[in-house]
């Protein structure tokens, strides 16, 4: 298989996949790391997420770690109530010592933010935090298995903005098409 086919089949299989695996979430719990797993602890975490204003981390690297010269980043990805996941994006942190902070605006009519630690160690090893997964910070309003909740949430829709998610669901064909078009081009060679 050449690299274009490669490519086509990964963006196939990163846009499908949000949708299947938002299905089996419970709607408003959030995912945290167990400070006992994790080389970090959270300083500061906005809880919840809201629509277009900032949603802040900050955390703290464990001493041991600090001393022996690992870095961290940190990656966040916003998904939307219609089901779809922007890609990951690494962000650029504030660093003060063993800290590390980012603030992002989630988009509107977003159901979650994940967010996971990078952590790359002196010898050049990398690890994720968690592995294979995601933390999770549900939004103040949220669409789960056709269940609105949050606090600014009503039963159909969202309080904010008062258009309940009708231009987020635009993403949806785009992202559909896209899909279409990424397999008409594989077929073609």
């Amino acid at each position: 298989m050449n690299g274009r086919h490669l490519t086509s089949m990964m963006l196939i299989v990163t846009l499908l996949l949000p949708l299947v695996a938002g299905s089996s979430l419970t709607g408003g719990v959030d995912n945290n790391p167990d400070e006992s797993e994790v080389p970090f602890s959270i300083i500061e975490r906005t809880n919840p997420s809201v629509d277009g204003k900032d949603w802040n981390i900050e955390i703290r690297m464990d001493d041991d770690v600090y001393a022996n010269g690992t870095t961290f980043m940190i990656t966040t990805q916003v998904c939307t109530n219609d089901g779809v996941c922007d890609p990951p994006v690494p962000q650029e942190a504030v660093v003060d010592g063993q800290n590390y902070a980012i603030s992002i605006k989630p988009k509107s009519d977003h159901t979650y933010v994940n967010w996971r630690v990078n952590a790359e160690y002196e010898n050049g090893d990398k690890e994720n935090f968690p592995q294979g997964d995601w933390f999770k910070t549900w939004s103040s309003c949220w669409l789960n298995n056709d269940v609105w909740g949050g606090a600014d949430s009503t039963d159909d829709g969202c309080k904010v903005g008062g258009d309940n998610g009708i231009l987020p669901g635009f993403a949806l064909p785009t992202i559909l098409g896209s899909i279409v078009m990424a397999i008409a081009y594989y077929r073609r060679d």
